[in-house]
């Protein structure tokens, strides 16, 4: 079976963006650490399709600037905007959606993801989160992003019989959350 493969990136507003970090960097400054971040993950997916799912128009403009495809949802909240992301995607004939987190301030080689049958899932460095899944469609996978998402998406793939695996990437389980993940951010 021939794979059609899409990297889905979901931004909210850059300008309610890593709020946590408010405390060492500005609005302003959090907005372009943000775009920043999100335009290294665009180009860490080379040559794959990929989409932005937002419900913000500065994302959405960002993102055309970007020559990237958007999916506009009014959906509220990270799991489901993925999920009405994975169900346009699945629509417009992609077999597997890369889901890549847009705080990934070191990600390259997204495309090495999506190399196994079944699901992929990327542990963050703190090991409770999943900045990078990677899914079949047409199978009804649901999404549990928050505390404990690395466990219930593997929770998830046992409970649809999927093939999974964890893969460890130290570029990609990077994710910028906290003040303290700041000095860790590679230029």
């Amino acid at each position: 079976m021939d794979e059609t493969i899409a990297v889905l990136i979901p931004i909210k507003s850059f300008n309610e963006a890593k709020e946590r970090l408010s405390e060492t960097l500005n609005k302003s400054e959090r907005s372009l650490l943000m775009k920043k971040m999100a335009e290294n993950v665009i180009n860490s997916s080379a040559t794959l399709p990929i989409w932005v799912v937002c419900d913000d128009d500065e994302v959405a403009l960002w993102a055309e600037s970007k020559n990237v495809s958007v999916i506009r949802t009014k959906e509220t909240g990270l799991n489901a905007a993925v999920e009405a992301g994975v169900q346009i995607l699945e629509k417009n004939g992609f077999s597997k959606v890369i889901i890549a987190h847009a705080d990934l301030p070191n990600a390259e080689n997204l495309e090495r993801c999506a190399d196994f049958e079944g699901v992929t899932i990327v542990q963050d460095h703190k090991g409770d989160g999943t900045p990078v899944l990677v899914i079949p469609t047409q199978k009804g996978f649901r999404f549990s992003y928050g505390p404990g998402s690395f466990s219930s998406h593997t929770l998830e793939a046992k409970r649809l019989n999927l093939p999974y695996r964890q893969l460890f990437d130290s570029k990609l389980s990077f994710d910028v959350d906290e003040p303290e993940d700041l000095k860790f951010i590679s230029d």
